[in-house]
């Protein structure tokens, strides 16, 4: 990821925001008894995923205890749509003030894109704060990308969570955190989502592939050649799809991941879009109710196949580029054996396995029961133990809101 572009005089007046709100904390607030929670995720552009479940359960059941503010990016215009109180531009001098005079704070990608842009050249101003990362997925499908900016970020961070045993031993093992940073509460957004409840029938199919960092420098002709664009095109194009579209009613829905925006007019203009198939960026849609009303997804290796086997609905892992994956960015799983759905390494095998789920109305995921290899919890309870680990008892769960 890449912070937004910023010239130098923007770039200067905000670093002298960040030290005046720094100097005004600890002038006027250094005793502060007002307890403060910030929360922040996909880079303050939408208001979903892990962090604005947190958000929303926080304000249900703690909203008497402290004042509760979500970070945004004042380009963006949901505030008003999901009726957010105590919603705060992100860059803002307040979003600065807050950030030093916060109690507790939550963050779902990075401090710097969720919290408090440019936060990584004074981070260690801010020892007040205990910071809670909480991970958009288990993260297992790729390796951490780690850049200069983020160790800092990473080093300050007081708690990472973790939804297994899993989850955690990847963290503790493979990315060198110490285990008392570590809680295992599972993911907030399985409190929203329906444990295993397969659809009664296949009509609604979601397509969502990852990104590709290294594919972000390459030119529009190189782009436009890559395994990624040409293995998405051509499934959405092909003969045989637009058959099984058209004989069983089916409407499949193509979400662009948010990384890969830049291309989406290249998707636009190549992809064979009609009524029964259509596209849309991540900003078009509420990947919640995407995640309620798909019957099935087909993926490559983006995380969010962990909702869909949480439901026990197909998953088909289309591996187009497995190789070139594997090379570039790695897994801490074995593609080849633990991934609990069909896999298809070819635009064949993807239609052959959609057909026969269909066909033979193989409603569920056949591999279901690995769930627990992978996600402990089942209860809903997940932001419960998130915020125990986050506040150490320290604030009575008022259960209004879960």
């Amino acid at each position: 990821m890449r912070l937004k572009q910023n010239g130098v005089w923007e770039l200067g007046w905000i670093y002298v925001k960040i030290l005046l709100a720094y100097i005004i904390a600890k002038l006027f607030y250094g005793k502060d008894s007002k307890t403060i929670l910030l929360v922040g995720g996909n880079l303050g552009e939408k208001y979903e995923d892990n962090a604005a479940v947190f958000h929303r359960y926080a304000i249900d059941n703690f909203l008497d205890q402290m004042d509760i503010y979500w970070m945004y990016d004042p380009q963006y215009d949901y505030i008003e749509k999901h009726q957010i109180p105590n919603a705060v531009p992100l860059g803002s001098f307040r979003n600065y003030l807050l950030f030093f005079r916060a109690s507790y704070s939550v963050y779902g990608h990075s401090i710097i894109y969720d919290l408090a842009p440019f936060m990584d050249k004074f981070i260690f101003l801010n020892q007040k704060t205990v910071m809670l990362h909480i991970s958009h997925g288990i993260e297992c499908f790729k390796k951490i990308l780690i850049q200069k900016e983020d160790i800092p970020l990473l080093e300050r961070c007081n708690y990472f969570n973790c939804a297994s045993e899993y989850e955690y031993n990847i963290k503790r093992n493979e990315w060198g955190i110490p285990e008392e940073k570590l809680v295992v509460t599972g993911m907030a957004r399985f409190d929203l989502l329906p444990f295993n409840r397969p659809s009664t029938e296949i009509k609604r199919l979601l397509l969502m592939f990852t990104w590709r960092e290294w594919l972000f420098d390459l030119t529009e002709d190189e782009f436009l050649e890559s395994a990624y664009f040409q293995s998405t095109v051509e499934l959405l194009n092909s003969d045989k799809l637009q058959v099984l579209v058209q004989e069983e009613k089916l409407e499949v829905r193509v979400i662009l991941h948010p990384f890969m925006k830049r291309y989406e007019t290249y998707f636009r203009k190549n992809s064979l879009i009609n009524d029964q198939i259509s596209f849309f960026s991540f900003d078009e849609i509420l990947i919640m109710q995407e995640l309620h009303d798909a019957d099935m997804l087909i993926t490559d290796y983006s995380s969010i196949c962990w909702d869909f086997l949480y439901m026990n609905k197909p998953i088909i892992f289309y591996t187009f580029d497995q190789q070139a994956f594997l090379e570039n960015r790695g897994s801490y799983l074995d593609l080849d054996t633990d991934l609990f759905g069909y896999k298809a390494n070819s635009q064949g095998k993807v239609l052959n396995y959609l057909e026969t789920i269909i066909k033979e109305k193989r409603y569920d995921n056949p591999f279901f029961g690995r769930a627990p290899e992978y996600i402990d919890f089942f209860d809903q309870r997940n932001c419960e133990r998130l915020a125990k680990a986050l506040f150490q008892e320290e604030f009575v769960v008022d259960q209004r809101g879960h």
